[in-house]
């Protein structure tokens, strides 16, 4: 079978070496004869200048070497076309890479896209920003926000922002529209999560499936600091059942649900961000799911 493979290479994301990882793709693909471009990835999320070499060269593969954000930025620019898309994770995070099991070592995440299955998974809209992962509003989102500020990434520096904010941490007011009722709630955050990850093997909605054709809502709702760290961990432990069929809102700690479509009313404008990148906030996010709209090879 033709193969025609474009990587798409983050010079900045997470903390590795990108000099190495390029010579080593190179190498690789060149030792599986298959051909091949490289590209960088590109600040603006636009990659409408590979359409014609993905026509010319009858492009059946990309590649992201990056994190959650620029995977979201490329398969938002070119999922119209016939391509399975292969990660070789990169960022401080890599939440979609982990729930589709793609090995972080670049050597082990290359035999992914080399001898991988594709498969057709969920992404979603939130306004018209497309997040392959997660977004969050709120606490998480003024992490990701100050994450970005820092010099150094990496897990090490994630977790000191999230020590940092947390004791700083305060709820916001939102108003969620679902399922033609809706319902008023102070959280310190929202998570919509298509995949069960944050990045880093933490699972903050254990039951996301990339596949089911829905999102998982995870509110942290307004509690004391002791709460909010002790229903975090059983969130992340999977002990939250999902509520089924009447959403209660007030119930107190974490209130979790599965949905194909919502509305947010963001009374305060709290902060976003989309797949970990700190995104710009608005007072009304329509958000809807887009069932089985790209092809991500998985081991």
């Amino acid at each position: 079978m033709h193969r025609h493979i474009i990587y798409i290479i983050n010079p900045i994301s997470g903390t590795r070496t990108k000099k190495d990882l390029h010579s080593f793709i190179e190498q690789k693909t060149k030792e599986q004869q298959i051909p091949y471009d490289i590209f960088p990835s590109v600040a603006s999320g636009d990659y409408s200048f590979l359409h014609s070499i993905i026509k010319q060269q009858k492009t059946t593969d990309i590649v992201i070497a990056g994190g959650d954000g620029t995977v979201s930025q490329v398969v938002s620019s070119l999922m119209e076309y016939d391509l399975n898309f292969g990660i070789i994770p990169c960022g401080s995070g890599n939440g979609l890479a982990y729930t589709a099991k793609i090995p972080k070592q670049p050597a082990k995440a290359l035999d992914v896209v080399f001898t991988g299955n594709a498969s057709a998974i969920d992404g979603f809209y939130i306004n018209n920003h497309f997040s392959c992962m997660l977004c969050g509003l709120g606490f998480d989102a003024k992490v990701a926000h100050d994450f970005a500020q820092q010099p150094k990434r990496g897990l090490t520096t994630y977790i000191q922002q999230v020590i940092k904010n947390f004791f700083s941490a305060k709820t916001h007011p939102f108003e969620l529209r679902v399922a033609g009722s809706s319902f008023t709630t102070d959280a310190f955050f929202i998570s919509i999560a298509n995949s069960n990850q944050f990045g880093n093997n933490f699972t903050i909605a254990p039951k996301a499936s990339l596949s089911d054709g829905l999102l998982d809502i995870v509110i942290v709702t307004e509690q004391s600091k002791l709460s909010l760290l002790l229903q975090t961990m059983k969130q992340v432990s999977g002990f939250n059942q999902l509520q089924s069929d009447n959403i209660n809102a007030n119930k107190k700690g974490i209130v979790y649900f599965q949905t194909d479509q919502l509305t947010i009313i963001n009374k305060e404008e709290a902060p976003l961000h989309i797949d970990g990148d700190p995104a710009e906030t608005a007072k009304i996010f329509k958000i809807c799911i887009k069932k089985k709209c790209f092809r991500l090879l998985q081991p």
